[in-house]
């Protein structure tokens, strides 16, 4: 008979016990974990110059509301309508700007768009406009529209000519706005196309 050099393993066999003890085990290891969390973390966007940092328990500012706007169109007894709509922080301040496509609401064709940025005033009025970034004047439409990044991204659908039927947009860019120093402005990336 050969005695083998692995020691006997039978007395190994699970038993409820065993199982206790595992779950025991682990339990205490999950709570332990649950009790030795790091601190919150803080973000704020780089360059900014400031940060605001928002208490836990205070609710944050909502972003501003559209339809509490008169936008400057020119709609001649037609109302204005918002076509697309985006909220986020844009200068940093930590509180979220809302930025909006409107248009005059007419019966028929594609009327231009105007792409405005309102902001909260601190007397929680109405919000205001501090800037336009498409005005309804370049004949231009709205395709998308979106924050990310903390800049303005849109698709904008427009007309290569005076020709180009109003139903019909014939070209179509991608612009991208940026606070800088006070002031949105305008990316050099625009890439237009024919549609």
């Amino acid at each position: 008979m050969q005695i083998s050099d692995v020691p006997d393993l039978a007395h190994t066999r699970p038993r409820p016990v065993h199982w206790l003890a595992t779950a025991t085990a682990m339990a205490a290891v999950v709570a332990g974990a649950g009790l030795l969390q790091p601190d919150a973390a803080t973000a704020h966007q780089s360059g900014s110059g400031t940060s605001t940092h928002t208490a836990p328990d205070t609710a944050p500012t909502p972003a501003p509301d559209t339809a509490a706007v008169d936008f400057p169109l020119e709609c001649g007894g037609a109302k204005a309508v918002v076509t697309k709509k985006t909220t986020g922080d844009l200068d940093g301040d930590g509180r979220p700007e809302t930025v909006a496509a409107a248009r005059c609401d007419a019966g028929s064709g594609t009327p231009p768009s105007g792409v405005y940025v309102l902001t909260a005033t601190k007397d929680a009025s109405a919000p205001r406009i501090v800037a336009t970034l498409v005005d309804p004047a370049d004949r231009q439409s709205v395709a998308d529209l979106e924050i990310r990044d903390g800049l303005v991204h849109a698709r904008l659908l427009g007309y290569s000519g005076p020709d180009v039927p109003g139903c019909c947009p014939d070209e179509e860019q991608r612009l991208t706005w940026e606070w800088k120093n006070g002031a949105f402005v305008q990316s050099a990336r625009n890439e237009s196309q024919s549609v």
